[in-house]
């Protein structure tokens, strides 16, 4: 079982319901945990309230109880690629992620995750992502040290003061005129973790250039004005020009089988640039990372 000390602790306010004991409502919460998962748990101390007081399984609901619980994997596949530390001061620490590992802890990953990695190398359990970018594609990920400071960092993502900058290969579209703004309503789409393409109001925005060429495939830079989940692969893949390896789109292909290693999607998100809200200074970051033909 993973060991849940590098990664901070999840949070649940308990909800309106006719539970008698926090365990109770933990598990009708977590329908999918089992009941003897939780009093392991709860044994090993695993389970706390908002001033860190182990919570036992007798320990009395009531609504709205700030509960903290570890998240745990059984068996957690490791993932075979390292972060690389670009940057680390104060307030951030930047990194590039490799391809296949997951920002934050989710599903089936804990400590197979940048965050929890992070957190471990560097010895600062309070390590939060400014921002994040999709398990299959790597590149940079900009992540808060200070709690004190973070609001002031995440509004850069929030007042659209984060100027992102991502690269891609994916087939050529000579047809199309360059440099393209691609503008188009985002919603969710089927199955729930894919997005497309509707009717509407855009309310998402992709500047695209094209930077390299190589017989039939090109190499794009892609500048997101917005930030909608997988933005840049639906984009591309409404032109005409999935991003090559991907799984997701135009049509789902990946079927959560094992990765396939020798397959990474290919787009990396390659710079990060911003005014520095502290020290009012110009700050750019680049990744160590490129994508081969």
């Amino acid at each position: 079982m993973s060991n849940p000390t590098n990664v901070r602790a999840s949070t649940l306010h308990l909800p309106q319901g006719n539970w008698t004991t926090v365990l109770d409502c933990l598990c009708a919460h977590f329908s999918a945990i089992p009941r003897e998962t939780w009093l392991e748990r709860m044994a090993r101390g695993r389970v706390t309230d908002a001033d860190g007081n182990a919570l036992g399984p007798h320990h009395a609901y009531r609504v709205g109880l700030r509960v903290h619980y570890f998240r745990e994997v059984k068996n957690e596949r490791p993932i075979p690629f390292q972060e690389q530390i670009l940057h680390v001061d104060e307030h951030l620490v930047v990194a590039d992620k490799p391809h296949f590992l997951p920002v934050m802890p989710a599903g089936e990953y804990v400590e197979q995750t940048l965050q929890a990695r992070l957190c471990k190398s560097l010895g600062n359990p309070n390590l939060v992502p400014l921002h994040r970018i999709d398990r299959h594609t790597a590149g940079l990920v900009l992540f808060s040290a200070d709690p004190s400071s973070r609001g002031r960092y995440q509004a850069l993502f929030r007042e659209r003061q984060m100027h992102k900058r991502y690269e891609a290969i994916a087939p050529a579209l000579p047809d199309l005129e360059f440099p393209l703004l691609r503008e188009t309503r985002m919603d969710a789409g089927e199955p729930f973790f894919r997005m497309q393409e509707v009717t509407g109001v855009p309310n998402s925005c992709t500047r695209m250039e094209v930077i390299e060429q190589n017989g039939d495939l090109w190499r794009y830079a892609l500048y997101p004005i917005t930030g909608k989940k997988h933005q840049l692969r639906v984009h591309l893949a409404a032109l005409g020009a999935p991003i090559c390896n991907d799984g997701f789109y135009p049509t789902l292909t990946d079927e959560g089988e094992l990765d396939d290693y020798d397959r990474p999607l290919k787009l990396l998100a390659h710079s990060l640039a911003f005014d520095d809200p502290i020290s009012g200074k110009p700050r750019i970051f680049e990744s160590s990372l490129k994508l081969d033909w």
